[in-house]
């Protein structure tokens, strides 16, 4: 039997207010490693972070090109997705 693995984008925001976002296979590890100085080149001394976006993908390739998307859109359409996430959570950004 294969398990399947699913693929996250999320979008982190970090104490900068900047916004970083990534895909993974396991987001709790990913974000330690953020956390640990051992993610991301741009996200070193960026933290701590929150995460304000998550959507998961069947496979890799979708998760890619949807974590594309997001880095192209503009700082307000990335807060209108954020926004529009988190109030379907009932929380606020």
């Amino acid at each position: 039997m294969c398990k399947l693995t699913k693929w996250t984008v999320y979008i982190l925001l970090c104490k900068d207010s900047s916004f970083y976002t990534g895909i993974t296979n396991d987001l709790n590890r990913r974000l330690l490693q953020h956390e640990n100085g051992a993610g991301a080149k741009y996200t070193r001394g960026r933290g701590p972070f929150t995460v304000i976006y998550k959507a998961l993908y069947n496979n890799q390739g979708d998760a890619l090109k949807e974590e594309r998307r997001i880095k192209q859109l503009s700082k307000s359409s990335k807060i209108k997705l954020t926004n529009n996430y988190l109030a379907d959570k009932n929380e606020k950004f």
